[in-house]
């Protein structure tokens, strides 16, 4: 998969695949969590764009510093060799979600209730399971094709101005 034109080739790209993901991540699953959990509202919807940037650097940390190198270790336990790209982005997907739902459904609910509470302990399971599901088909519906089709243009720009030069 490294030479997969719909995936990062180098830092600056993964960059961009990071940000694009991120913000329509952030950007969705947010909103559609704290609306189910609040009512939906123009009120309620309005509160959720304050949280969105400290959520957005949030999620940007935790999948450098957590998600990424756990998924990193996971991924060879589960994948084989003849396993295709569709199969190993599904599981990348599923492994990537599972390890932020959890602890964006402890660490989103402090920043959106504004403390530090057992909260999120005593509400885990039912909270989790929901945040999970949401989480992870705008990631594989939205998200992650969104992503990989910038990507996919991208490579497909700089091969033409590679053939252009030649």
């Amino acid at each position: 998969m490294d030479k997969e034109d719909r995936l990062p080739q180098n830092p600056k790209e993964g960059i961009l695949f990071l940000l694009i993901i991120s913000i329509i991540s952030v950007n969705t699953i947010a909103p559609i969590i704290m609306e189910m959990e609040q009512g939906f509202s123009i009120s309620n919807y309005l509160e959720t764009l304050k949280i969105v940037p400290f959520l957005w650097v949030i999620v940007v940390l935790l999948v450098r510093l957590v998600a990424e190198p756990l998924v990193h270790k996971m991924m060879p336990i589960f994948v084989g060799k003849t396993d295709g790209f569709n199969a190993r982005i599904l599981l990348n997907t599923l492994l990537n979600v599972t390890i932020l739902s959890i602890l964006l459904t402890i660490i989103g609910t402090w920043v959106g209730m504004k403390q530090i509470s057992l909260e999120p302990f005593q509400t885990f399971f039912h909270s989790w399971f929901r945040n999970f599901g949401i989480a992870f088909w705008i990631e594989l519906l939205i998200a992650q094709p969104i992503a990989r089709f910038a990507m996919k243009k991208l490579h497909a720009r700089q091969g033409r101005k590679v053939e252009a030069v030649n």
